[in-house]
């Protein structure tokens, strides 16, 4: 009898864990997807160049980014939840035109090259992994391979597919235990920040803040929690729960996010810059790098976690760039309706996609896309992150949802640090 009652126990606990992983498992999504793309294969580019030319010096960035980028993508996500409009909306809605064409000006370029350069570096890894099929042509499979996946696909599916994409930056957890690593120099450069005061190192440093924070993220985030409203059945329904869940979601995504710039870092960082290779242009590069390193293994799992991370965030790149669009000219949106229902939103996936992918057939290498994408985003960020900040504290806008006196230290430290980075950026671009 007490065995019985023991294993019915047992098997009780077993359900109760299984149930409550299922429900944080629905409860995660855009957070999650969103904090995926933001480690594009542009960002491991960033991430493997930081490593491997100064070591474990730049592993505490990852831990000074999380509650920023958190507090950005919190903000964002709200203002989808309340005003059941993406960001693109809301700034048409209660902004100067002038301020959301300009917005437009800037981000059109900045996106298309990062689309440019991401589908580069997944051709040229495709290249490393299949030597025989030439980089160009896995660049056009790739392309076509997203653009009907994306429209032909119904939102529900694509946030699925997306989501469970996202298990395969998993690898990137592991590559740094296949080489021999120094824990007590890892806890030491993860929590006492190290600064080199001269270009080089500030550029990188520029460079990780852009790549983390940046402002494609913020359009994609607040209209995708438009469109996850919708499918749930909450629309204009905003209480308690919701943002709760929201919040949850976006900690989660950018953890995640967090953690895998941090293991990229610890990888490039350890392996590449130990081993004497200091100058890391493409992601490409990093992944051969590693090959006579760490092993064939540890050059397998980065160049296939790159692959990965390319199909979570060109998706993401070319929707918030056509959230944007049709959202400023008022046209049918949304990855939940059919093509014929909505011809704007899908043209402008396509034209960004195909606009990428002949960045590298008009003379613009990826590593020159990544320049001009850092800049244009440089320049934009700090703007849309004092719009956000201004927006999230308008209670004729957000109501009782307006930013906490935590979320206002965290947005205005994000601003002060991106402004000063702007600032740099320009300084190294033009003056330096």
């Amino acid at each position: 009898m007490y065995i019985v009652s023991f294993l019915v126990f047992k098997l009780n606990m077993k359900n109760h864990k299984q149930s409550k992983w299922s429900r944080f498992w629905k409860i995660i999504g855009p957070g999650l997807v969103t904090g995926a793309s933001d480690d594009d294969p542009s960002g491991i580019a960033t991430y493997s160049q930081a490593g491997a030319a100064y070591g474990l010096s730049t592993l505490w960035t990852a831990i000074v980014a999380f509650p920023l980028m958190a507090a950005i993508q919190h903000m964002c996500a709200r203002i989808g939840l309340v005003t059941a409009q993406g960001l693109t909306g809301t700034l048409k809605k209660h902004y100067p035109r002038p301020v959301l064409y300009l917005m437009l000006l800037f981000s059109f370029p900045a996106i298309v090259m990062n689309i440019g350069a991401d589908i580069a570096g997944m051709g040229a890894v495709g290249n490393l992994l299949f030597p025989a099929i030439d980089a160009s042509f896995f660049s056009v499979f790739f392309t076509i391979l997203l653009l009907g996946l994306i429209i032909y696909l119904p939102y529900l599916k694509i946030a699925a597919i997306l989501k469970y994409l996202c298990i395969v930056m998993l690898v990137y957890f592991v590559v740094p235990f296949l080489y021999h690593q120094d824990f007590k120099e890892i806890v030491k450069a993860t929590f006492i920040p190290t600064i080199q005061f001269d270009k080089e190192f500030l550029a990188i440093l520029v460079g990780i803040l852009g790549t983390t924070i940046s402002p494609y993220l913020f359009f994609w985030q607040a209209s995708v929690e438009v469109e996850e409203m919708k499918h749930k059945k909450k629309y204009l329904v905003v209480n308690k729960k919701i943002i709760s869940e929201m919040k949850q979601d976006v900690d989660f995504g950018m953890t995640f996010s967090g953690l895998v710039m941090y293991f990229i870092i610890l990888t490039t960082g350890t392996v590449l810059f130990k081993g004497g290779i200091h100058q890391i242009d493409t992601v490409e590069q990093a992944a051969l790098a590693l090959k006579p390193l760490a092993g064939e293994m540890a050059y397998l799992l980065f160049a296939v976690g790159v692959i990965g991370t390319g199909l979570i965030a060109v998706p993401v790149l070319s929707g918030s760039l056509s959230y944007i669009f049709t959202e400023t000219f008022g046209w049918e949106q949304g990855l939940d309706k059919k093509f014929h229902e909505a011809k704007g939103f899908y043209v402008i996936i396509g034209i960004s996609l195909l606009l990428g992918l002949s960045m590298n057939y008009i003379g613009i290498s990826p590593i020159q896309s990544l320049i001009y994408t850092a800049i244009l985003y440089g320049l934009t960020a700090p703007v849309l992150i004092a719009i956000i900040l201004h927006i999230s504290n308008n209670k004729k806008i957000m109501g009782e949802n307006v930013n906490s006196l935590m979320a206002n230290v965290l947005g205005g430290l994000a601003f002060l640090i991106m402004t000063v980075a702007a600032g740099m950026l320009i300084y190294f671009q033009w003056l330096g």
